[in-house]
Order: structure tokens, then C-alpha cells, then sequence
């Protein structure tokens, strides 16, 4: 990684993870052939340890000829100016940048206080970061009281997600959708645009009698990865794992995690924590869908409204 200005250029491995011995490797090699011939899936859990060896990412990219952005946001001095990219990639949309140079996210339910004592439903919000824990985006979830509370995790909804410059770069769409792990016309989906207006991508329930099994599609809603997750999608005491994989569903290439936050968190209130990992050679766009993707199974498995018990399968 370089120093200030953003972390390392386009042909730099991706982050390393700690291993036994001292040595430190990528999540999973990044091959000649792209993203759809990996072999191997990634390794369990993301780099959580952050590491003052690790030089932090002083600013978040932003389009050419962007103006300052606030230095306090990754611990800059004052009045710090964002350095404009060299050369922006080309078919990127604006403000999705900074995502050609990572392999992962973590994404954080912030805890909404009247949610936790008196069990109204609230809108969430969330705060998304890089592997080092620096923000680069935040979430905001739409819609009116009515909805909220009466449709539950099933509800309907648009989320804003912003750049530290609060600029909006991605919009997620959810209609509402009926739960019937027997009926192929009421599964679940989720559109994904940047910049809101322009869709990139959707993300569809595939019909399965057991397992969440998702499509991550391209704008034209051709089929380009796939999404499994387990039979039972609870985390009693440890991670949830849904494997991304290749189109043909057989070569793992990342995964998105529920992560595991303590008993009481667990069990009071409905703020999760998740890890996504993928390709850092992935078309940036899929990135983009991938944080839509997790969005969906959050409010899909672990979404839990007032004193209604989490649905954990594709049943009711």
C-alpha cells in the first residue's frame, strides 16, 4: 500500500490477511483468467486487526476535479485535499471509484436507541468501511412509519447510500414481495443503480424448497455470479456464511458474512454486522450489487420487528 492519496494502484495485491509464521498473504490469489476461474473459496473471517503497520487511506476518491473533503473523516489534518485519480476507470460510475482498489467490506448497523428500548421500528442506517475500519460510505434505509411497522422485514423500500462528501452514488430499490418458499412468484429482489437513475444491476431470489439461493445480474438481468447460503441462517454463537460463486455455481469466489456481535447485542437489539468479500479484479458494478445482495439478506434472515422471532430459512 502507498502512503497518502489512496492505497496502492490497480496492479498491487489485494489486502493482506494475518497468518501463522509472520507472513502475510491475499484473501485468494487474483489468477490470469478474472474472477470466474478460481479454484479455491476465501479463507474464513475478513481482516478485522487494524494494524498501525498498515498505512491508513488518508482520502477517499472521488471523481476528477473533486473539490476538499473533510481530513478529520480518515484522520487527516485540516484542510486536506483529495488528490483527483490519475486516470478514472473506464464504464466506472461517479463516486464508485475508491471500490476498484479493495476486496472487502464491512458493513455496520448502527444502533438506533428508541428501536432498542421500546421496540419501535426505526429506519436503519449503516455505516460501511474499508478493511482498515475508515468509512467510505454511509446507508440510510427510506420509507414511512406505516410500512415499517406493519410489513416488517418484508417491507418495501429505497436506501441511500452516501460518500463521505454526502454526495448519493448508489440507490437500492425493494419492492414488497409475499413470503412463499412455494410460490416462484413472490421471491424476493432487489434493484441496484449508480448513479440513482441508472440501473447496474439487480439482485433475484432463486426458487429453492430449502435453500436462499440467489442471481447477481448485470443491468440487462443476464445472470453473472451466483448466491447460496445455508439451510438455516442463524448465528448461534458463530458466522453465517453465504458463498458467492462463478455463473455456473460451482467455483467458489467470495462470500458475505453475518458476522457474530455478543450474546446481549444478539439478542436485544436487531443491529448486525457484515463482511463481504470478492474479487478485487470484479467489475465494479458487481461490487456495487454485491452491497445490495447484503442489504437483501439482512432484511431477508435477520431482520427482527418489535417482538416477532427472526426468519432464518426461506420459510415463513
Amino acid at each position: 500500500m502507498s502512503a497518502p492519496g489512496y492505497p496502492g494502484s490497480y496492479s498491487q495485491p489485494s489486502y493482506p490477511m494475518p497468518q501463522q509464521g509472520g507472513q502475510s498473504v491475499a484473501p485468494y490469489p487474483v489468477p490470469q483468467g478474472g474472477y470466474g476461474d478460481r479454484s479455491q473459496a476465501p479463507p474464513p473471517g475478513f481482516n478485522m486487526g487494524y494494524s498501525p503497520a498498515q498505512a491508513p487511506v488518508m482520502y477517499q476518491p472521488g471523481a476528477v476535479g473533486a473539490g476538499p473533503v473533510p481530513g478529520p473523516e480518515y484522520g487527516a489534518p485540516q484542510g486536506g485535499i483529495a488528490p483527483a485519480p490519475a486516470a478514472v476507470p473506464v464504464g466506472v460510475p461517479p463516486g464508485l471509484e475508491y471500490l476498484t482498489q479493495i476486496d472487502q467490506i464491512l458493513i455496520h448497523q448502527k444502533v438506533e436507541l428508541l428501536e432498542a428500548i421500546i421496540g419501535f421500528e426505526t429506519n436503519n442506517q449503516y455505516e460501511i468501511k474499508n478493511s482498515l475500519g475508515q468509512k467510505i460510505y454511509k446507508a440510510k434505509e427510506k420509507n414511512d412509519c406505516c410500512t415499517r411497522n406493519c410489513c416488517g422485514s418484508l417491507r418495501s423500500f429505497d436506501m441511500k447510500i452516501k460518500d463521505n462528501m454526502d454526495r448519493e452514488v448508489i440507490r437500492l430499490i425493494r419492492p414488497f414481495r409475499c413470503v412463499s418458499c412455494w410460490c416462484p412468484c413472490c421471491l424476493q429482489e432487489m434493484e441496484v443503480q449508480a448513479p440513482p437513475g441508472t440501473t447496474i444491476g439487480y439482485v433475484k431470489q432463486d426458487w429453492h424448497p430449502c435453500l436462499p439461493k440467489f442471481s447477481i445480474q448485470g443491468a440487462n438481468k443476464e445472470t453473472l455470479m451466483k448466491l447460496e447460503g445455508p439451510c438455516f441462517a442463524c448465528n448461534c454463537c458463530g458466522d453465517v456464511n453465504f458463498e458467492l460463486k462463478s455463473k455456473d455455481g460451482e467455483t467458489p469466489i467470495g462470500r458475505i458474512s453475518k458476522q457474530w456481535s455478543g450474546l446481549l447485542k444478539e439478542v436485544f437489539t436487531d443491529t448486525d454486522n457484515f463482511g463481504i468479500q470478492f474479487p478485487l479484479d470484479l467489475d465494479v458494478k458487481m461490487k456495487a450489487v454485491l452491497m445490495g445482495a447484503c442489504f437483501l439478506i439482512d432484511f431477508m434472515f435477520f431482520e427482527k420487528v418489535g417482538d416477532a422471532n427472526q426468519r432464518s430459512t426461506v420459510f415463513s
